[in-house]
């Protein structure tokens, strides 16, 4: 990296830092009356301008944030997270990742979630004490409702409840962002980020539930509950919009529970799109003052989504399929040369053939490195939708090559992490379980493929835990590293659990013999008309935010002076103007926005695709099947073990008593149950918290192969 790169770098870091410093300060302030006070004076003074109080609100509480995802943009555009990460020293890197609590219900957490999760909820505490306390000293009673002085003061707390119902909703959007992701600079997965949208919205819904039965409560007592819940104010708040919101939110929260979402996910994959519905009824009960609070995750959320359904036009074809005996399906697709993706990246597939709607997240485990015109995907057939790939790709292959028709698919991503983090170790030890060896597949194709290119581990141990014999078929794609170990500069080993069999006498080979013969479909190369072009460059993303952001204001600017002209109005006009057509107002300019973005990116991405379509070589996928009968010469080197569970304590002992002075990597990806147990394990083995410790030492990461 030169050395003007360096700077660059360092002050891109110094201006996201500012913006956020800035950002927390302005929120910290908020529910001050001395902001208050100068907040109404800015506004006064705003509205004598062109920009009037709705450009100052954008620019002051939402563009921070977009700027934030701008910078941020350009930041991974320049490749330093990989160099700036792996100069951390071991001892720091275990003090962020390490689980400090490890808890079935709130799960696995690290010392700096629990850090934030903290100072978020002190936050939230400043922000309802500071509006309670001034709310109790100036206690006005409303005119509609006859309430004595503890009805009052309790109507006051309930509609608080509302303000860190609108703080949640500040940052809900933010973690489930995909290519515009605001966590990337941190080196925070989309997939790992999922859950903290899940916390911030269970804390938005409890909130906007006290809010709402609390309101309701009160107009119960003074005998007007007939007479508010139907209300649709001309001005202020909108009663009837809020409680539409509220409904809407339970209805999205109760069919995201795991009882449902893992059981009927398509149940949950619907509701969720109520999203829309929630988000302009709030708008409509909030007003687009406090909309603007809100508005820099939703602006963002909305252009990435935007953005990934121009990506994913148009469709391609599979190349290949293979079905295994353990009803495992893999896919071979074909993806352009200059798409470059890290391990663990994840794709989003639409098979219109079974589903027009529904998109699926599959790990990736194939390597960029060693594969340029394919990427590949193993999916365990398990739910309705893979279920009837399955199905759908078996009826092709009992059809004759001549009336085999090419399986249209659409791809959305990869995404990944920003840097090869997982390969900076000394030693690695992956733990998998189930469907969670996926995105190991991956990061051990990118370490085979690099062993004589760079630094990787020279040590790699998988520990792979599966119910029954039949799912060591997902092991398919890594068999030739099974392999040929003196030719290469890393030792792999593998230990097998099969839990729920007890067989004797039976090694790797027996398994590859039964389990690795598969069916497999080939597709003609004139179907694949198109590509997977991945997203763009994160450079490219951010002048699209930064277009839609111009846009969207210049809309604002002109829809208010032209319909309302706030610059004229005086106070009876803006008390005549009805809230309701000012936030439509908004909606309108934020569309016209998004459409002026979207046809800008969508042109820029066409022209992209006409520059040239690359063709599948049937040699390439020759070449893979030629590996997988390498495969079952399998060395009886690798320990299989049926009908017991893995001693994690005492795997993780033994090689850190083999790996002397060493950093050790520990990756762990299945079900929540046995991570958990790898956590507690980690928790209890490492203790190299102390920087002059010099003995090996674990750093703990998890990662999930399902949203």
């Amino acid at each position: 990296m030169t050395s003007s790169t360096t700077l660059l770098a360092a002050i891109l870091k110094l201006l996201i830092m500012f913006l956020f410093a800035g950002w927390v300060a302005l929120w910290l302030l908020k529910p001050t009356q001395i902001w208050t006070r100068k907040w109404k004076q800015l506004e006064d003074s705003a509205n004598n301008t062109i920009f009037g109080y709705y450009g100052l609100g954008f620019s002051v509480y939402t563009f921070p944030v977009i700027a934030i995802a701008i910078i941020g943009l350009l930041l991974l555009d320049l490749k330093v997270g990989y160099q700036s990460r792996n100069a951390r020293s071991p001892s720091k890197s275990n003090f962020f990742s390490n689980p400090l609590v490890v808890n079935s219900t709130l799960g696995i957490l690290s010392s700096i979630e629990i850090l934030v999760a903290f100072l978020f909820i002190v936050f939230l505490a400043w922000t309802y004490y500071s509006r309670i306390s001034s709310d109790f000293k100036k206690l006005v009673p409303y005119k509609s409702l006859k309430l004595n002085t503890w009805q009052l003061k309790y109507h006051r707390v309930a509609t608080r409840f509302g303000l860190l119902s609108e703080a949640c909703l500040a940052l809900l959007l933010l973690p489930i962002l995909r290519g515009l992701a605001v966590f990337r600079v941190l080196g925070i997965q989309f997939e790992a980020s999922v859950r903290y949208h899940t916390w911030v919205g269970t804390a938005m819904i409890l909130f906007a539930t006290i809010h709402g039965a609390s309101t309701f409560l009160v107009w119960g007592i003074s005998h007007h509950i007939q007479d508010e819940i139907w209300k649709w104010q001309k001005t202020g708040r909108i009663y009837l919009a809020g409680e539409i919101t509220l409904v809407v939110g339970l209805v999205i929260w109760v069919t995201s529970l795991p009882q449902i979402r893992r059981r009927k996910f398509e149940i949950f994959y619907y509701t969720h799109h109520f999203y829309v519905i929630f988000l302009v009824f709030f708008l409509f009960h909030g007003g687009d003052r406090h909309f603007y609070t809100v508005f820099p995750g939703i602006f963002l959320f909305s252009l990435d989504k935007l953005i990934r359904i121009i990506q994913s036009s148009p469709k391609t074809c599979m190349v290949s399929a293979r079905i295994f005996p353990g009803k495992a399906v893999e896919l071979i697709l074909p993806k352009d040369p200059g798409l470059k993706y890290n391990p663990t990246s994840v794709i989003f597939l639409k098979i219109p053939t079974i589903s027009h709607l529904q998109w699926h997240s599959f790990s990736i485990i194939s390597s960029s490195r060693a594969d340029n015109h394919i990427l590949s995907v193993i999916i365990k057939c398990e739910g309705w939708w893979t279920n009837s790939l399955h199905d759908l790709i078996n009826a092709e292959l009992d059809k004759t090559e001549d009336k085999r028709k090419g399986i249209p698919v659409a791809i959305e991503g990869p995404y990944g992490p920003a840097s090869l983090d997982f390969l900076r170790y000394d030693t690695l030890l992956l733990v998998a379980g189930g469907s969670g060896i996926t995105p190991f597949l991956s990061i051990l194709a990118e370490a085979n493929s690099a062993a004589s290119k760079s630094k990787i581990p020279s040590r790699i141990q998988l520990v792979y835990v599966i119910k029954k014999a039949e799912d060591f078929c997902l092991l398919h794609s890594i068999s030739h590293m099974l392999l040929n170990q003196s030719t290469k500069s890393f030792h792999l080993n593998l230990k097998l659990f099969v839990t729920r069999e007890t067989q004797a006498g039976v090694g790797i080979r027996e398994l590859l013999n039964e389990f690795f013969k598969a069916r497999t479909l080939q597709v003609n190369s004139v179907c694949s008309n198109y590509a997977a072009y991945g997203p763009e460059s994160p450079s490219w993303m951010a002048a699209i935010a930064g277009f839609c952001s111009i846009t969207f204001l210049i809309f604002l600017i002109c829809f208010n002076h032209i319909i309302i002209q706030s610059g004229k109005r005086s106070k009876t006009d803006k008390e005549k103007t009805p809230s309701w057509v000012v936030d439509l107002l908004l909606i309108a300019a934020f569309v016209l926005a998004l459409a002026c973005s979207a046809s800008v990116a969508g042109f820029l991405r066409w022209r992209r695709l006409k520059k040239g379509i690359p063709q599948i070589s049937h040699r390439e996928i020759e070449a893979l099947d030629l590996c997988s009968d390498e495969a079952r010469n399998a060395l009886e080197a690798h320990e299989v073990y049926f009908g017991g569970r893995p001693n994690f304590k005492e795997i993780f002992g033994k090689l850190r008593n083999e790996s002397d002075e060493s950093n050790i990597g520990l990756l762990v990806c299945g079900p929540e149950s046995m991570k958990e147990s790898v956590a507690l394990a980690c928790k209890q083995e490492s203790e190299c918290f102390d920087a002059k410790r010099t003995e090996s030492c674990f750093t703990f990461h998890t990662l999930n192969f399902t949203l």
